[in-house]
């Protein structure tokens, strides 16, 4: 997968604050339907900053846990504004200092925007790399990252991230993994145990 990006919809850095921020829990298919509308009326930081949470809500209530996101977008924009000046900060401690970024959110602005070595670890890569046998035992998110940051060359990471969510998305599905159309199959972990498996029985 020579391309492999972000299927959220976002033109500036706060844009895809935005809508990391309301993918949580959520399907970026239903984030890219609530952004037009929500960038449309809060094009900035500052716009948003200066509207109500009731307003906020109104255009987020279609996403999962639209009351708390709603609180957590105001809050974020009001720190951008008053913190950071309306600049998205490239740090990831920094980045989790803002209302509704937790890591996997800090890492994913690090690595799509300022393209740095941050591997943003959620359902679909932890897990697709334990699966595969790019990871082992990984007790939570923070050790998957770990570990895959350990292995994984420097200059690979930002686009390992959307490999491995991609990957889980479309090829190597939770319930139903399309193991004879996957093109790494011959290297997965799973696979190999579950063909050895099956050879076994017959």
């Amino acid at each position: 997968m020579p391309v492999a990006e972000t299927e959220l919809y976002f033109d500036s850095p706060y844009q895809l604050l935005v809508a990391v921020i309301l993918s949580a829990q959520c399907t970026d298919k239903r984030v890219n339907i609530i952004t037009p509308p929500f960038f449309k009326k809060f094009p900035t930081a500052s716009a948003l900053a200066n509207t109500s949470q009731e307003e906020v809500f109104e255009l987020v209530k279609s996403c999962s846990y639209p009351n708390n996101k709603s609180k957590n977008l105001l809050g974020m924009a009001k720190m951008l504004v008053e913190k950071f000046d309306e600049i998205v900060p490239d740090q990831i401690d920094q980045l989790q200092r803002l209302p509704g970024v937790g890591r996997k959110t800090a890492n994913v602005i690090a690595s799509v925007i300022f393209n740095k070595p941050a591997m943003a670890v959620d359902t679909h890569v932890f897990r697709v790399a334990e699966r595969i046998g790019l990871t082992t035992k990984a007790k939570n998110p923070l050790d998957s990252e770990r570990q895959l940051i350990r292995y994984l060359p420097e200059n690979t990471i930002p686009k390992a991230h959307h490999w491995l969510i991609l990957h889980g998305r479309y090829v190597c599905k939770a319930r139903k993994p399309l193991c004879f159309e996957c093109g790494v199959k011959d290297f997965c972990q799973w696979y190999i145990k579950s063909v050895k498996e099956e050879s076994s029985t017959k």
